[in-house]
């Protein structure tokens, strides 16, 4: 089976168009936070028709409550942070021990939130960041997302028309769209000092 697990669009749909060109696959995850960004009703419309499994990241919080926090898909278990929550921070760089307390000790989870790619293991457990199509901390500018082949995670970049995406933003009354093109589209991200962050957020 061919999963698409896309994460953290962040309502970002001139990134999701690209990576939808792109997605050969037999069911499509979008594992939270595929609203809160600047074209919500935009992302949905493209979402809307896909048939996809939708999970609740903590966007989607208020207006979409009864969305599940987790879904298992060939024996792979997706989720936005956890799978007893959508807000907990897990980076490259948490501990081992940590990752045991908050997923068990076996199984492969498939998760997001913090917006960059990493596969780690600890023993049986397998924990895979897909990465975010909309807001990607990776030294890069483009979308990051991960194909899941009959159980095996296969990291995916994507490129996108960054400039229509700064144009639309700024014609956009999008209160945080000047913030946004300045920290994501003029510039990327590091990975690294981004899982620092977010590691000293835990």
């Amino acid at each position: 089976m061919r999963v698409a697990a896309l994460y953290d669009v962040h309502a970002m749909p001139w990134a999701l168009e690209a990576v939808l060109a792109e997605v050969d696959a037999d069911a499509i995850v979008f594992g939270g936070d595929f609203t809160g960004g600047p074209y919500v009703e935009e992302t949905l419309a493209l979402i809307e028709p896909l048939g996809a499994t939708l999970i609740r990241g903590n966007a989607e919080d208020e207006r979409f409550p009864e969305l599940p926090l987790t879904v298992e898909l060939d024996g792979v278990v997706y989720c936005h942070a956890t799978p007893g929550d959508n807000t907990t921070m897990t980076t490259v760089f948490t501990p081992d021990e940590h990752l045991v307390r908050l997923f068990g000790s076996h199984g492969t989870f498939v998760i997001g939130h913090t917006h960059h790619q990493f596969d780690r293991r600890v023993g049986d457990l397998r924990v895979v960041n897909a990465g975010s199509i909309g807001m990607a901390y990776e030294g890069e500018v483009a979308a990051f997302w991960t194909l899941v082949v009959d159980g095996e995670p296969q990291f995916r970049k994507t490129p996108f028309d960054v400039e229509r995406a700064v144009r639309e933003l700024e014609a956009s009354d999008w209160p945080q769209a000047e913030e946004f093109i300045a920290e994501n589209l003029r510039e990327a991200v590091s990975r690294d000092e981004a899982a620092a962050y977010f590691e000293s957020q835990r």
